[in-house]
């Protein structure tokens, strides 16, 4: 097959989850079919990334979007219905460009991903088109809203309106993609959507694995994310304030260690003897394979959490609230221990600090539900016959 790749931001170096992602599918779609990647250019310092792209994709097409251009967007959508996020990425550069690669290549197919450039896609039916989502948005915004007071909740509360309206449009797509069945579900009931069908996010086993976890460890908790990422810095600030108290008083000598490239002032500021901030890590695996536990304590967002199949792909054992939980598609304990509340979330941390067995007992079963569910091999492999589908 021939396939145009429709980015909304340039996927590399592959840190941040929707960079990750369409990497790792590109890689292993690469080694069997012609892959074409138009994306936009914010940084020129990503410039020095082309030869690592340059083996994936035979063609690249760079579309400058300089942030002054998209903050001017931002401002202007108070005007407007779309969501704020969509006119952050619109362009007619984009548009244009687009036009002229129909023009000169004859794609069996187009992958565009984020709902962010549904935009410039909807309509061209003269090609077949995937909408590959990390999540259904409106819920992700909805969840924001709910979990959000001030300004902050007010604005929440504007996007979600305007995504859930804006949402429509994936009925314009031959397919849509979502990563969890807790967002299918969600598009299929709430917006009344027709095809949609799920591709989970995946793990790089050649990165992310480990045949003998050492289980005697049992202080560490870990917490890792882009510390700039509300979701991200509401959850551990909900960590130290509500649960990690608790865990204390039943394993004083424990601590919270917080790893993640950006952390925002309110982040630092819990940097404590027994909270360390530790900014960006070049190797997240040195910091699984430290830790006794990772908390996933995410309170609003959607979609399947990179962290948590990270964990489990180490085989460390995983406590998650229902965000990021609802995705994988297993039972609590198989891999991950769900927990709806703070006391509960202290109690499974608790007991996973204190038995070495179930740690190791959560975190092989965790090894196993990655190896064949979750491989990016695997899921690549749904990615094409989901492009075959669409060609036929």
């Amino acid at each position: 097959m021939k396939l145009l790749f429709t980015a909304n931001r340039f996927p590399y170096p592959p840190y941040r989850g929707d960079k990750l992602k369409i990497f790792h599918l590109a890689r292993r779609l690469a080694l069997k079919h012609e892959l074409h990647l138009v994306t936009f250019l914010q940084d020129r310092h990503d410039l020095q990334h082309l030869p690592e792209l340059r083996k994936i994709f035979s063609e690249i097409h760079l579309v400058p979007l300089p942030r002054w251009h998209s903050y001017g967007n931002s401002l202007l959508a108070f005007a407007r219905s779309e969501p704020f996020q969509v006119r952050y990425f619109h362009a007619a550069a984009m548009e244009k460009k687009i036009g002229e690669l129909l023009r000169m290549h004859r794609y069996d197919a187009v992958h565009v991903q984020h709902l962010r450039m549904a935009q410039y896609w909807a309509g061209r039916k003269e090609v077949p088109r995937i909408l590959d989502l990390p999540d259904a948005y409106s819920l992700y915004w909805k969840r924001r809203k709910e979990g959000t007071s001030g300004l902050a909740g007010i604005f929440a509360g504007i996007e979600y309106r305007r995504v859930k309206a804006y949402e429509k449009i994936l009925a314009d797509f031959d397919l849509a993609l979502v990563c969890s069945r807790e967002d299918r579900d969600y598009l299929l009931e709430e917006q009344k959507l027709d095809r949609v069908a799920l591709l989970p996010n995946g793990v790089d086993l050649d990165t992310f694995s480990s045949a003998g976890h050492d289980y005697r460890q049992a202080r560490t908790i870990l917490f890792t994310g882009n510390m700039d990422y509300a979701p991200n810095v509401d959850a551990v600030l909900y960590f130290v304030k509500d649960i990690f108290p608790l865990i204390r008083e039943k394993v004083p000598d424990c601590t919270f260690m917080i790893a993640g490239q950006r952390p925002v002032r309110k982040v630092l500021d819990l940097a404590s003897a027994d909270v360390k901030v530790t900014g960006f890590v070049p190797d997240l695996k040195e910091m699984y394979a430290q830790a006794a536990v990772v908390a996933a304590p995410l309170r609003f967002g959607a979609g399947t959490q990179n962290k948590v199949l990270e964990a489990m792909a180490m085989g460390v054992p995983v406590v998650s609230h229902h965000v990021g939980f609802g995705g994988l598609n297993i039972r609590s304990g198989e891999g991950v221990w769900l927990a709806d509340d703070a006391a509960a979330f202290a109690r499974n941390c608790i007991a996973l600090l204190q038995s070495e067995q179930l740690r190791q007992q959560t975190g092989t079963a965790g090894r196993e539900v990655i190896r064949s569910q979750f491989d990016w091999d695997v899921v690549a492999g749904m990615l094409e016959n989901y492009f075959f589908r669409i060609i036929a």
